[in-house]
């Protein structure tokens, strides 16, 4: 498989998994390399990513939780696709997430004690990415006990 031949279903989240992990990326690196006012865009860029990921992590569990009535789900399934998602899935969507963990670190880690801490934040992107993938189009054993919604607890 190329690596422009995205997996179906699912394929928008993918896509935009690589588009906003190449734009975290170019704004990161250029905030390193060029002048200083060009952390301004990498720390808006890594904050936006970041609340899209909260945004993303949460309606994922929210997906799963109402899919957990009838399919056995875990977290490792959930948000890392352990079991749940096709390989080419896991592939491109934990990519993108180590791409995220190391671009993030590793500009952080060249201009220490700067704006550029805020791109530790953004792999909560990936992982929130990969869970909504997951909750959305992952297969999951069915659950080994009936759940009555009818009565109370």
């Amino acid at each position: 498989m190329s690596f422009l031949d995205l997996p179906s279903p699912g394929t928008g989240l993918i896509r935009f998994s690589w588009q906003a992990t190449a734009m975290f990326t170019i704004t990161a690196v250029a905030a390193v390399i060029g002048p200083d006012w060009l952390r301004w865009p990498a720390v808006v860029v890594a904050l936006v990513l970041f609340a899209v990921g909260i945004v993303t992590m949460l309606w994922a569990f929210a997906v799963a939780v109402r899919r957990s009535r009838v399919d056995a789900i875990g977290v490792g399934g959930l948000y890392l696709g352990m079991g749940s998602s096709p390989r080419a899935v896991r592939q491109h969507l934990l990519g993108a997430l180590v791409l995220q963990v190391v671009v993030g670190i590793a500009t952080a880690s060249i201009r220490p004690f700067t704006s550029l801490a805020f791109g530790t934040l953004v792999p909560i992107l990936g992982i929130g990415l990969m869970g909504l993938w997951a909750a959305r189009h992952g297969e999951f054993e069915p659950t080994d006990r009936p759940i009555d919604t009818d009565t109370e607890t």
